[in-house]
């Protein structure tokens, strides 16, 4: 079982997009890319089954249910726990019996958000609402089942839509569309964080797996100034050249919404090289909306 036999799980979604172009860019990789039609990661037996068969030497499962406000629902709470609770699991108990190392993502979610200066990898974590609640029960599978693994926390991610149906375009390019339809936004000044441009994760991750960086838990985002969706959509508009839009900032009582996110979920990164800041990852987005 060769390490470069690598298989992508969720491989349809804006991640797994970006994961597949920068291992079927490298001759060394045999990929095999599944998504829902090849693998259902909720069902124990199918994960076992037809990743068994495989035997792939790394597993990247960018797989997720990421619904955060249907999750407060008990049925999507249910679905939720399964996917982003149960399968990492199953794919980290599969992965050890086969030798496989397994890339797994989880969120800034799982934290509270209280801390101003950000959050380091070994801080502990508290989620506020169901979605997250079943991040951290994946992380702690993970952890429990698993042997060779990489645990990696992102947050905000951008970049390309995903090729899935029903897929969710990222912050960044919703707000480009709407700005050709109104000239003035009330935007949350809350939940300061970074983002993480998918491009740039995809890469840190081809070369984690290549490195001698010993297996746990690690930050991964772009660095660079943490904002608020508020900060966000300005600093976007004044890369975008985009004139003549009104931006007003609002508190989130102004768009209430089921679950509860963190306040201040910056992700510290204490254990990797950074990637570079942010804003300039959201220039090359922005030019390759152009092509």
């Amino acid at each position: 079982m060769a390490k470069n036999k690598l298989l992508i799980l969720g491989a349809l979604g804006m991640l797994g997009g970006e994961l597949q172009k920068v291992f079927r860019a490298d001759k060394n990789y045999q990929v095999w890319a599944w998504d829902k039609n090849e693998i259902d990661i909720a069902n124990q037996k199918d994960v076992a089954t037809k990743i068994f068969k495989l035997k792939p030497g790394v597993i990247i499962n960018a797989a997720a249910y990421n619904a955060v406000d249907k999750a407060e629902e008990p049925a999507e709470f249910a679905l939720a726990k399964k996917i982003n609770g149960q399968a990492p699991g199953w794919l980290a108990k599969v992965a050890k019996k086969i030798g496989a190392v397994l890339v797994h993502f989880s969120t800034d979610y799982v934290f509270a958000g209280r801390k101003k200066a950000g959050y380091k990898e070994n801080d502990r974590p508290a989620p506020l609402s169901r979605y997250a609640r079943t991040k951290l029960l994946g992380e702690q599978a993970v952890r429990q089942k698993g042997e060779k693994y990489y645990l990696i926390r992102l947050q905000k991610l951008f970049g390309r839509p995903a090729k899935s149906a029903g897929a969710k375009k990222s912050f960044f390019e919703v707000m480009l569309t709407l700005a050709k339809e109104r000239q003035e936004f009330d935007m949350v000044d809350e939940e300061l964080a970074n983002f993480t441009y998918a491009p740039d994760l995809a890469r840190r991750v081809k070369e984690l797996l290549e490195s001698d960086t010993p297996f746990g838990l690690y930050h991964i985002t772009n660095e660079g100034q943490p904002v608020t969706w508020y900060g966000a959509a300005k600093k976007l508009f004044a890369l975008a050249g985009v004139k003549g839009i009104k931006l007003n900032a609002v508190g989130p009582e102004k768009y209430p919404r089921p679950a509860r996110r963190p306040k201040y979920s910056v992700l510290l990164n204490t254990k990797l090289p950074p990637l570079r800041p942010w804003e300039k990852a959201l220039k090359e987005f922005l030019r390759t909306l152009k092509t």
